[in-house]
């Protein structure tokens, strides 16, 4: 199946909604391109991490002054709230929870929240929403039902509150399979991944309706990225963040599904006999190589850029073999500069 033209990101000072990028897709980039930093920065993922709020926010500017087209704050560290401290802080650069859970938040408070975000951003916000894993929602306290239909409820009660408290923000999916992705298209203006196989999101992003290409749907995936020469210690990084992942029923179904079987069910086995400290040697260098980022200059930026030329924003979520956030998103600035 030919792929799809998408239309090209908005960048650059205007604050129009239509500008921005949001309910736009990435285009095709051209591979022979790839050497123009501005128009290959990636989106960046950055966690307010506790005692580190001001400098992280001193980060996202930074961000802003290079260029990068977007951010996204994932839950861990207060996601809404980060993103109301950059509508603030920043005057250019999109930005969107990446992502906010459904469940154990109130529907008004969300809704209340995403439009103040909204409006004082000058439309440089999105919420992106997502059901979790059981595991992480059984610890809010929470009861996760059915999540499709539990997403759907929740995004037709946000936008009934509307007339209460204010305008949205486009609204994004988390999705990793296919019945998410289509239930994003039909509800949202886009889908986020994260950790997802790039072979098979190769694939899924054709099976995106032409009539939610044609109104710009937006698609990007948070991508695990380490720099460093040493390709052996940048791995090893990204297999201890990956851990986390394939601890989760739902990733190991969705890595299945893309092909890695026997991974999974090697990875199954270790965590049924109590053997956790063996999952790292279980991931194979294919699926991580499928799934992250690891290794010098050239092929960090190789393997992010084709996401874009798939139409797929990519998101580096950067760690550092020699430091924490900070540092890591400083070897990101430096890759691009």
């Amino acid at each position: 199946m030919p792929m799809r033209s998408r239309s090209e990101f908005g960048m650059g000072t205007q604050v129009s909604e239509s500008d921005l990028g949001y309910g736009r897709a990435m285009s095709l980039s051209d591979p022979s391109d790839r050497n123009s930093s501005k128009t290959n920065l990636p989106a960046l993922s950055i966690v307010a991490s506790p005692g580190k709020r001001r400098q992280i926010l001193e980060l996202a500017t930074r961000a802003e002054e290079l260029g990068f087209p977007a951010l996204a704050c994932p839950s861990l560290g207060g996601a809404l709230g980060l993103c109301v401290s950059l509508a603030h802080e920043t005057s250019t650069i999109r930005f969107y929870t990446a992502i906010q859970g459904i469940y154990g938040n109130s529907v008004g408070e969300i809704g209340a929240l995403a439009s103040h975000t909204h409006e004082v951003s000058g439309g440089r916000f999105a919420l992106g929403l997502g059901v979790s894993h059981e595991p992480m929602v059984r610890r809010t306290g929470a009861t996760m039902g059915p999540p499709l239909s539990d997403m759907r409820g929740f995004v037709d009660a946000l936008r009934s509150n509307a007339k209460y408290g204010g305008e949205l923000p486009p609204i994004y999916v988390a999705a990793l399979r296919d019945r998410m992705l289509a239930l994003a298209a039909d509800i949202g203006q886009g889908a986020l991944w994260a950790n997802a196989s790039f072979r098979h999101t190769s694939e899924q992003v054709r099976k995106v309706p032409d009539s939610a290409i044609a109104a710009g749907f937006y698609l990007a995936n948070m991508i695990p990225t380490v720099i460093d020469d040493d390709v052996t210690a940048a791995a090893a990084i990204n297999r201890r963040t990956m851990t986390t992942y394939v601890k989760l029923p739902n990733y190991r179904n969705y890595w299945k599904a893309a092909g890695y079987v026997e991974e999974m069910n090697a990875i199954e086995t270790a965590i049924a006999e109590g053997r956790s400290e063996d999952l790292p040697s279980l991931m194979s260098d294919e699926w991580l190589l499928d799934c992250t980022l690891a290794g010098g200059a050239d092929a960090v930026r190789d393997g992010l850029a084709r996401w874009r030329d798939i139409g797929v924003e990519p998101i580096a979520v950067m760690s550092s073999t020699t430091g924490g956030q900070v540092k890591a998103i400083g070897e990101l600035f430096d890759l691009y500069r």
